[in-house]
Parts: structure tokens; C-alpha cells; sequence
């Protein structure tokens, strides 16, 4: 049985909560997280490198000398790869996809393991609510009564408020994601997560028995 403590807006203890096995109490895998985060990096990657083929240089239309009596070799277009100033034969282009095909299975099954190493590190924090938070001051002024003040956090939510939303923008280290939109990569890159019983609650939903 996996238990967390439930905090108000004052950041005091005001009872605990049940968590899920399946989802937050996940045996670490190293390698299934290493390959999840390095498809994720991968398919974010894009490509700027680009080089034109002969299709794409400039100019050309015209034969640069007919084809015989010349003495020269034949040519039809400067172009030609041969040619300075023309097309490149197996140059990078922005066509390249590096993308990395995971599994939705592998892909949640990273994410519980990252959850369950929040909580076992004492680093996934509970709020009872977020109740009315209509200005930065007033959500950073909740935040740095929390464990997790003055370290970077990554805040999920149940459901998204633009007040919130706006909020965390002002705020260094501070950053917000919906609960059933988590990733390893942001997981990872957050020591603390903050959420809510709503974000549990869907968190749960998203990745239980998968």
C-alpha cells in the first residue's frame, strides 16, 4: 500500500492518500526509461541541415555547349553534381525524419516507473485543492510553503486553468502540464512534481492496467 501526505494551501499535512499500485508503486527499469527518453529526444529532433540536389540549384536551363565538335566532355546542364556551384549527390535535407517509433504500452508503462520513483523519493507532492489562484504572487506564494520551494517543479493538473496557465509563466522553474499528458522527458526534468487529488484521480485513469 503506497500512501502520500495531503497538503492545504498553507502547506500543512491535513491527511494522506491512497495511491494506486499499478501506477506509483512500478519497479524501476533504467533501460525501459532510457529508451522512451531517447525516442522522445529523437522525434523532437528536427532536421536544419539541408543541402540542394540538382533539382533545386539555380540556373541550368540551357546546354553549355552543344554536344560534339568541342573537344570538351559532353555536358547538359551546370546542374550537374560535377559542376561547381551545382546540385550536392547525397547531401543531408530537411526531408530526414529522425523519428522513433515506441509503443503506447512501453511509453506508459516509463512514465508509472518515473511516477513511482517520485514517490518514492518523497518528491510527488499532493494538494488537497488549487482553489482560486488568480495571480502569480498568489500561487507562488502557495508554492514556497511546499517541500518542494525553491526547487523546480513541474505542476500537473486534472483539469487546465488559464489562470494557473498564466500564472506559472512568471515563474522560474515552475512549469504546468495537464495530468493525462504526462512524458518521461518532463517527468524527468522536474525534481518535484505538485498535483492535485483531481490530478491523481486522472493520472490514474490514464495509466492504470496498461
Amino acid at each position: 500500500m503506497v500512501k502520500v501526505s495531503v497538503y492545504n494551501q498553507e502547506g500543512k499535512s491535513v491527511g494522506e492518500l491512497e495511491l494506486a499500485q499499478d501506477v506509483f508503486a512500478v519497479e524501476m527499469r533504467p533501460q525501459a526509461i532510457a529508451q522512451v527518453v531517447h525516442a522522445q529526444a529523437a522525434s523532437a529532433r528536427k532536421p536544419y541541415a539541408h543541402t540542394k540536389d540538382r533539382s533545386e540549384v539555380r540556373g541550368g536551363g540551357k546546354k553549355p555547349w552543344k554536344q560534339k565538335g568541342t573537344g570538351r566532355a559532353r555536358h547538359g546542364s551546370i546542374r550537374s553534381p560535377l559542376w561547381v556551384g551545382g546540385g550536392i549527390t547525397f547531401g543531408p535535407t530537411k526531408e530526414r525524419n529522425y523519428a522513433k517509433k515506441i509503443n503506447k504500452k512501453a511509453r506508459r508503462a516509463a512514465v508509472k516507473m518515473c511516477l513511482s520513483d517520485k514517490v518514492r523519493g518523497n518528491k510527488f507532492i499532493v494538494l488537497e485543492s488549487l482553489g482560486e489562484l488568480k495571480k502569480t504572487r498568489d500561487l507562488e506564494k502557495m508554492l514556497m510553503k511546499l517541500p518542494s520551494a525553491k526547487h523546480s517543479t513541474l505542476l500537473t493538473l486534472g483539469v487546465a486553468s488559464q489562470d494557473v496557465l498564466r500564472s506559472v509563466r512568471n515563474l522560474e522553474h515552475l512549469a504546468t502540464l495537464p495530468a493525462k499528458s504526462l512524458n518521461v522527458g518532463d517527468v524527468l526534468k522536474y525534481e518535484y512534481l505538485v498535483t492535485t487529488k483531481e490530478g491523481v484521480e486522472t493520472m490514474t485513469q490514464a495509466l492504470a492496467n496498461i
